[in-house]
Formats: C-alpha cells, structure tokens, sequence
C-alpha cells in the first residue's frame, strides 16, 4: 500500500513537468514567429475603405439690411434741482488788543560837519632873491654830456623857501626835454639862490615860494 502510494506521486510529478515544458515551448513559439504571422494574416483581412469628406455647404448670402429708420432723438431729462444748504455764519471773535505803546528813542544829532581849514597865511611881503637868478648859474655848469651833445633848453621851476630864506625844496614845473638839464636844475638851484625871507602882516618872517624860468644855453 505504501508502494502503490509512491509511484502515483512520481507519475503526477513528471506529468506536470511535461505540462510545463509544453508551454513554455509553445509561449516561446508564439512571441518569435508564430505571433507576427498571425497578426499579419489579420491585418490582410481587414478591409480598408476610403472616406470621402463632404464638401462644405455653400456661404449663405447675407440678409439685406432693413429700411432705414429715423432716428428718434433722445429724451431730454431735465438735472435734477441743485438743493443749496445754507453755509452757517462765521463766529466772530472779538479779541481787545491793547493799544501800542509808544516809547520814543531820543536820536542823536549828526556831528557838526568839519571847519573848514583856514585858509594859509598870505604873505604881505613875498620872498625876494638876494643876487641875480642869472648868476645862480653859470657855462661851467653845463653837464658835459649835454654841451657835447650840443642840447639846450628852457626850464621852469618853482622853489620853496622856507622863514630863513634858505631853498628847501625844487620842483621843475616845466621841462627842457633833457633829463640831465632838468636834474642839474633842481641841483644846483637850492645851494646858489638865497632870498630875503617873507614877511606876515605882523612883520613875522614865514615861508614862501619862487617861481622862475631858466635857459640852459651851450657856451660860445
């Protein structure tokens, strides 16, 4: 009994084996060759059919457009009443300001404008040369220069005396045209020319001028 039982497992074990190679053949069968030759035996029975598409329908033509119409004017629609609200009276405020004080400041007078200065002393006697203003020059003070060159010319000067009689100051009023005679003009005047002094109306000596004109002629 135990026997028997063994060789029925056996059979049924190599049975399902053989099963199971049977379909793997047959599935591996179908996926290479067998599979595309029946799909392409199906694809040859179909029946294939052109369709043609319909022509679109033709453009409606347009309806004609209606009669003209007059054209009614809009209603006039009157604006509504502007309502005018009364605006209410500014509150007036009284504010009492008293009155400015006035404190005047006292404004200090100008300066008296300056004395005009007296006008200078006028001598009632004028200073007078003690010798000839000819002599207060002479030929060999002619600048060598100047003899050389053969120039000449008149010069005016004015000179200033002061309340000893003595010249302090020598100023040419008017030119030779030569700057060296000009220079030896003012030079020489104030150690030749001496004056009487001038004299005030009180008889006081005082200070004076002296104008005169000299003329620088070449040696013969």
């Amino acid at each position: 009994m135990a026997y028997a039982d063994h060789s029925q497992g056996s059979s049924r074990t190599v049975s399902i084996v053989i099963v199971a190679l049977i379909h793997a053949v047959l599935g591996y069968a179908f996926v290479t060759g067998l599979g595309m030759k029946y799909v392409k035996k199906a694809a040859e029975q179909l029946n294939v059919i052109d369709v043609k598409e319909e022509p679109p329908p033709p453009d409606e033509e347009p309806p004609p457009p209606p009669p003209d119409q007059p054209i009614e004017p809009p209603p006039v629609v009157a604006p509504p009443p502007i309502v005018q609200t009364p605006a209410p009276a500014p509150t007036m405020t009284v504010v009492r300001t008293p009155p400015p004080v006035f404190n005047p400041v006292p404004v200090a007078a100008p300066p008296p404008p300056p004395a005009a200065p007296p006008p200078p002393p006028q001598a009632a006697t004028r200073a007078s040369p003690r010798s000839q203003p000819g002599s207060w020059l002479s030929d060999a003070d002619y600048p060598s220069r100047a003899q050389r060159e053969e120039r000449s010319g008149t010069a005016g000067f004015r000179l200033e005396i002061g309340a000893d009689g003595r010249v302090t100051n020598c100023t040419i009023t008017s030119s030779t045209g030569h700057a060296d005679l000009d220079e030896a003009t003012c030079r020489l005047l104030p150690k030749r020319a001496r004056f009487k002094p001038a004299k005030g109306s009180d008889g006081a000596e005082m200070p004076d001028t002296y104008n005169g004109r000299i003329t620088w002629r070449l040696p013969e």
